[in-house]
């Protein structure tokens, strides 16, 4: 049997107005590139990955002027108005260059920190299960939960708690399905793991680091360029 391929997909639609610049945050600048072009070299490199499908927004005028050097196919679509119409766009794209039981890896465009140890681990551990999984993180810190008046209701038990990374580890025809019935009945998912448990499956999670960072708000621009210096 053939062995399957490893598709990345990167929804890259969004604007991040938490960051208050004049551009999306994904093509501010982070050393002598911009947070995306950081985040493809994270994939464009590694052997095991076949080619990348970048959902962008329409109205994009930046990706264009971006000189990305790549020898594998580095395809675009148009995004959708959340992250998993994005993602779903990005899926059936592929769906007549990819064979359904491929594996789709769904990065967050803004995390530009992805470690190559923690990318292979994801592919080596996943590669024979079952259902797929996603990069995590132990959570370490005392999590409160508010109140209408952002006093302190209650403090949640950590044991058994994850930060939920990327990328999320699928195989086509199984994402699609999940992001597909989430949507049809009107269930929002923010990630991929959540659209596959919507449809009663558990994804596996595999540690990854905490650098992982995803750019959210301006000092964390500094920080990523921390680490990818380091």
């Amino acid at each position: 049997m053939t062995a399957a391929a490893h598709w990345v997909v990167i929804p890259a639609a969004g604007i991040g107005k938490r960051m208050n610049a004049e551009r999306p945050k994904q093509y501010l600048s982070l050393g002598c590139q911009t947070v995306i072009e950081h985040t493809l070299d994270r994939f464009l490199c590694v052997p095991q990955i076949t080619g990348i499908v970048v959902a962008l927004d329409p109205r994009d005028a930046f990706w264009p002027g971006l000189k990305i050097v790549s020898d594998k196919p580095l395809l675009t679509v148009a995004g959708g108005k959340q992250r998993c119409h994005s993602v779903l766009n990005a899926l059936e794209h592929l769906a007549d260059k990819a064979e359904l039981q491929d594996w789709v890896l769904v990065h967050d465009a803004a995390r530009p920190c992805l470690s190559n140890a923690d990318l292979l681990r994801l592919i080596d551990t996943l590669d024979q299960d079952p259902v797929g999984g996603i990069l995590a993180a132990p959570v370490r810190d005392t999590i409160k939960r508010d109140d209408a008046q952002l006093r302190i209701a209650q403090t949640i038990d950590r044991s058994g708690l994850w930060h939920a990374l990327t990328p999320q580890m699928f195989r086509l025809e199984a994402l699609s399905g999940a992001l597909r019935k989430s949507l049809a009945e009107d269930y929002l998912v923010t990630d991929e793991a959540s659209a596959m448990e919507y449809v009663g499956l558990r994804p596996r999670l595999v540690e990854g680091r905490t650098d992982n960072i995803k750019i959210t708000r301006p000092e964390d621009l500094s920080l990523a360029e921390y680490y990818l210096d380091h």
